[in-house]
């Protein structure tokens, strides 16, 4: 086996192991986890999921561990300096590229200096003004360079589509779906839903009430309680005429 040292728990269920949030929520790492397949989880174990963070210092500085007094990390392990846009510049040239901030009608608000510096749901820092209302970014249009912002309720989304499922919950739901609780950023509340397998590994997410700043490219993590069911890539999302 190998120990992570992961805030997240392996639990022994009827038909195998099961990963379930840690805890303490405030440290919950099982969101990042979602992709953790069924065999990795055999092998995989979680010593630190139910303890808090100054158990751990604690038994840190019992082992006399050079650890136990290190600050918690605030940035990826690979970004240390916080410069997020300067590795996607790289990663993606042309991120960085200026470009248009635009309405939902095409009319031209304002310039970027880079769509990366942009994110769906944003209010703050759109670099526009004359508008009467506040807008937020509700599309990026990256390869026309051009950011397009709108009012809060264009953001409005209660079905959501993920690709690459990936499933620990037992026997994949059937044609009525199954209920759960999805968290669409790392940070939010999880939000009651309904998911339906759609073939080739992808599926739909359907929200019991509309959440906003759903993004593609962000991690649908699907739950039943503290366990952890599965998750995916979020490749879309839609407001149903149900809902609009």
């Amino acid at each position: 086996m190998l120990a992570t040292g992961h805030y997240v728990r392996r639990i022994e269920g009827e038909e195998g192991a099961e990963l379930h949030g840690a805890e303490v929520a405030g440290k919950d790492q099982s969101y990042f986890l979602f992709a953790t397949t069924p065999e990795q989880l055999d092998f995989l174990r979680f010593p630190l999921g139910g303890l808090p963070k100054s158990e751990t210092r604690r038994l840190a500085e019992e082992l006399d561990l050079p650890v136990a007094d290190k600050p918690d990390s605030q940035d990826i392990c690979f970004v240390p300096n916080g410069s997020y846009a300067r590795v996607v510049e790289k990663l993606r040239p042309g991120a960085l590229d200026p470009g248009e901030i635009v309405d939902l009608e095409g009319r031209v608000l304002g310039r970027h200096e880079g769509v990366i510096n942009y994110t769906i749901g944003q209010r703050r820092g759109l670099g526009i003004g004359g508008v009467e209302q506040p807008y937020y970014v509700v599309g990026i249009e990256a390869a026309a360079k051009r950011v397009v912002v709108g009012p809060k309720e264009a953001l409005a989304r209660d079905r959501v589509f993920v690709k690459e499922l990936n499933w620990l919950g037992g026997a994949l739901p059937g044609p009525e779906g199954r209920a759960c609780r999805v968290k669409l950023r790392s940070a939010q509340t999880p939000a009651e839903a309904r998911v339906f397998t759609t073939g080739g590994g992808g599926a739909l997410v359907e929200l019991a009430a509309p959440q906003y700043g759903i993004a593609p490219g962000q991690a649908a993590v699907l739950y039943d309680g503290s366990r952890v069911l599965g998750g995916g890539w979020i490749t879309g999302s839609e407001q149903s005429r149900a809902a609009a």
